[in-house]
């Protein structure tokens, strides 16, 4: 039985051969792209959209951080998850992806093995939230409604990525609780995520602006974590 349809965006085609073969193996269902052009084009004219995609940075044209931007600010397509695949390895870099909504970093080279993992991961945590979303949550003028992937503070929608949206629903799930960095990078991505303490506190930093003067309802627990203020 095939599985999930896959969208790969990789200008190398070795590489594009390996992983296009690989997810052929899993019973993936796979479309390949060589450019950022190229896909943009396709989604903006299929209305079959792809489970998750793989996303090159390094592309011609228009390169793998503005196709997610892209992606990420229609309301059509933002909710597919992105793995973001790249040479580039520094704090920078995997800040950069998260900060525009990727939802998982693989740097290279990685394995097929590292990379099936991964994807089967991320998918299973997709079709969880799908299938399991929490009622409506109501905190004074904060509302966050979980099955709409829509947040609205004093009756205006709050635009949040989706990894601030993962976020602020889970602290606000269980007000007070305390999660630590690491808590959340598992909650939110899942074990074994190349990412740092400093990626969570960037993520925090851009919710509690976008939350304006209720920013402060996320509070910082320091030395541990971040919490939720109970009210």
């Amino acid at each position: 039985m095939l599985k999930e349809k896959i969208f790969i965006v990789e200008d190398e085609e070795n590489i594009l051969d390996l992983i296009e073969f690989t997810l052929f193996k899993e019973n993936y269902r796979v479309k390949r792209f060589t450019s950022g052009e190229e896909i943009l084009e396709t989604l903006n004219k299929e209305q079959d959209i792809p489970e998750l995609i793989l996303l090159d940075i390094m592309l011609p044209g228009v390169d793998g951080y503005e196709v997610c931007k892209i992606i990420k600010a229609n309301d059509r397509l933002k909710d597919i998850p992105i793995i973001m695949l790249t040479a580039k390895g520094e704090e920078v870099d995997i800040v950069s992806g998260l900060e525009i909504g990727a939802d998982d970093y693989i740097i290279k080279p990685f394995s097929s093995r590292v990379l099936t993992a991964r994807i089967k991961a991320l998918l299973r945590r997709q079709n969880v939230s799908l299938s399991n979303e929490a009622d409506v949550i109501c905190i004074n003028d904060l509302v966050i409604h979980p099955g709409r992937h829509k947040v609205t503070l004093m009756d205006k929608n709050v635009d949040l990525t989706f990894s601030e949206f993962r976020l602020l629903q889970l602290l606000a799930q269980k007000r007070g609780w305390v999660y630590t960095r690491f808590q959340i990078v598992d909650a939110l991505r899942g074990t074994d995520y190349p990412v740092t303490e400093r990626a969570i506190d960037v993520q925090v930093v851009g919710l509690r602006k976008k939350l304006g003067s209720h920013g402060n309802l996320i509070e910082t627990v320091r030395g541990v974590g971040y919490r939720f203020k109970e009210i």
